[in-house]
């Protein structure tokens, strides 16, 4: 597929959900146009999330523990540690600190995917007959659901629900408004609240759909970046010509600095996952503040 296209065809080909237009999305938003293979890949990652989870419960034992139960058991003290030393509520973090975990593994296994060469998929699509040419079912498809923003700012949208819900929930839903119209800024006087109303409520509305849209970015962020640069080291192997001093070069080059980045990469699949698992913990905690 790599030998048909330019390098600048090459990568938009790679940035291209395969969608229920059967194309590139020409607005940014588009409420109308499903990604089927996001939907595809972050479902299957969340039931392998869930069946790890699974299979570390029904393996636990008091006996001696195994290698794969002392390491479940590492990522369930860690999150719990976390969780209570973030969120108040004893009541909220037996729901809190599952979330929290499930959040992370979900995470880490749908950015993994980021590990796989980005030319197999579409090499094996390809070999298949499903992906050979414009047109056919399968010609575009990306397996990294958290480079879809879709994906990432869809689970955000699911923690600025958790918000609204525990700060409803804990400071009843008379305090909770009333928070909205009267912080940051208090005023003595009624004349003075009701003034500063509008402005408070503007202010904690923009904190609210910043803290989500933050979050979401965030993770889409990085994980795009990382794949782009993966697509712009796969790039050096269009330079070869032959068995030749510079495309030799440039081979070891691309092997050499795919390798690299693999590695460095692992460092951001994990560290982006807990960062997402420790800011829905602390935006859940910030949701009890004031009670």
């Amino acid at each position: 597929m790599a030998a048909e296209l330019t390098p600048s065809s090459y990568i938009q080909h790679h940035l291209v959900n395969n969608n229920s237009i059967g194309g590139p999305q020409i607005n940014i938003a588009d409420f109308s146009v499903l990604n089927y293979d996001s939907m595809f890949w972050s479902g299957l990652m969340g039931l392998l999330a869930l069946w790890f989870m699974w299979s570390g419960a029904r393996k636990a034992s008091t006996a001696v523990p195994g290698r794969f139960q002392m390491f479940v058991e590492m990522l369930v003290d860690m999150v719990e540690q976390q969780a209570s030393s973030i969120v108040p509520s004893e009541e909220t973090r037996r729901y809190a600190a599952p979330l929290a975990l499930t959040v992370f593994l979900w995470i880490v296994f749908m950015n993994t995917l980021d590990l796989i060469p980005v030319d197999l998929a579409p090499y094996l699509l390809s070999a298949s007959g499903l992906g050979a040419a414009e047109g056919d079912p399968l010609y575009y498809h990306k397996i990294l659901p958290t480079a879809d923003l879709n994906i990432p700012l869809g689970m955000s949208l699911g923690v600025l629900l958790l918000m609204l819900y525990y700060g409803i929930k804990v400071k009843h839903f008379s305090g909770f408004t009333k928070g909205l119209f009267t912080t940051p800024f208090e005023a003595s006087g009624a004349l003075g609240m009701i003034i500063l109303a509008p402005v408070n409520l503007f202010l904690n509305v923009v904190e609210y759909v910043a803290k989500a849209v933050s979050l979401g970015m965030r993770l889409f962020g990085n994980m795009f970046a990382g794949e782009l640069i993966f697509m712009l080291i796969a790039l050096l192997g269009f330079s070869f010509t032959g068995f030749n001093v510079i495309s030799l070069s440039l081979g070891f080059l691309h092997i050499l600095a795919g390798s690299i980045w693999a590695i460095f990469h692992i460092l951001i699949i994990l560290l982006q996952g807990f960062i997402f698992m420790m800011l829905t913990l602390v935006y859940i905690g910030q949701a009890h503040e004031g009670h």
